[in-house]
């Protein structure tokens, strides 16, 4: 199991933070200002320049961070509000379109990114370090191969790279508690075990993409990444929470059907209403991860591969579920609501 262990190799830099106001954005500015770097956040702009969300405000009352207000889509703002004529060591980006749509993937995962970068080599940063996505090594998806059009145009750019593509997170994860608290079922896609994730926290994720800053092993490499243990599928996921909440296993079917009905319906009714062609991929988005497993795919045997997929970090999922449960921990799922 790979561990996060460069503290000492970790020089502070200037960092300008993409991406900031996300759960894994937070925690990684977090973790940057903890390690002495230079954190500055280029968030997107607020009426009044005010903090009125949560996120934000927390990420203001963190040491050793600087926020400044700016529109990522916009090349003039990222180089007058992000980089402002200054001298950054590195640029992380923590930074994804909301939705997954179309629009909005082809916007921010490649356009926003591809400006950044532009403007991250003509002032002379030396490193950047961009949070992915591990399905995007099995592309079906808009925003999947926006993430990849970006990866390729960093890689060929000369600025040292790592490209992280985590498996599933803590909070992708989550949707569900509240139902079962409620006395509803989980609901699983088919019977539950086809496919499976190795999902990482929030602040290990975090620590991970930090170290890749001094961890010189990290440059110029596309690095899959996964939690500690094994992997869980759906399944195994629903008996983890009945038993933490103490209440008998209850399931309840939906079969994959019924998502290839609702991808078929919207995309006929997106023909003459743009608005159902969003939906439609939205729809494809849940088809394809209720039947692909985040796992590192073997070239080989064209499977996913649950010994290729490295580890790191120490906080389990199970361990998550329990703080949620005591009231502990909250999750904002946002965009990401399905249930």
């Amino acid at each position: 199991m790979l561990q996060s262990g460069f503290h000492n190799l970790n020089v502070p830099k200037r960092v300008l933070l993409l991406g900031a106001t996300g759960t894994i954005g937070l925690a990684t500015a977090n973790a940057l200002a903890n390690r002495g770097h230079e954190v500055i956040c280029l968030v997107r702009n607020q009426s009044g320049n005010k903090l009125p969300h949560s996120s934000l405000r927390q990420l203001s009352k963190l040491d050793g961070i600087q926020i400044r207000f700016g529109d990522v889509t916009d090349l003039k703002s990222i180089t007058e509000n992000g980089f402002c004529g200054e001298k950054f060591d590195a640029v992380v980006s923590c930074l994804a379109s909301r939705t997954g749509a179309a629009k909005d993937a082809w916007a921010i995962d490649y356009q926003a990114h591809s400006n950044i970068l532009a403007t991250a080599k003509a002032t002379g940063v030396q490193q950047f370090i961009l949070l992915s996505a591990l399905c995007v090594q099995n592309p079906k998806l808009a925003f999947q191969f926006a993430k990849l059009a970006f990866e390729k145009e960093l890689m060929e750019s000369g600025i040292t790279y790592s490209i992280i593509r985590p498996t599933a997170f803590f909070k992708s994860l989550s949707g569900q508690v509240e139902r079962l608290k409620k006395g509803k079922p989980f609901l699983l896609f088919g019977d539950g075990t086809m496919t499976a994730c190795k999902p990482i926290s929030d602040h290990d994720l975090a620590a991970y993409l930090v170290d890749c800053i001094s961890g010189e092993h990290c440059h110029n490499r596309i690095l899959p990444i996964g939690g500690p243990g094994a992997p869980i599928t759906p399944r195994q996921q629903a008996e983890v929470l009945f038993e933490l909440l103490g209440k008998p296993l209850r399931v309840q079917s939906v079969p994959i059907r019924l998502l290839d009905v609702l991808v078929v319906g919207f995309e006929m009714l997106g023909r003459g209403i743009p608005y159902f062609r969003q939906k439609a991929e939205l729809a494809r988005i849940g088809r394809y991860y209720a039947t692909e497993s985040m796992l590192v795919l073997n070239p080989e045997t064209n499977s996913y591969d649950a010994q290729l997929t490295p580890s790191t970090g120490r906080e389990s999922l199970r361990e998550h579920y329990q703080r949620i449960i005591n009231g502990e921990a909250s999750i904002d799922l946002g965009e990401h609501s399905v249930f």
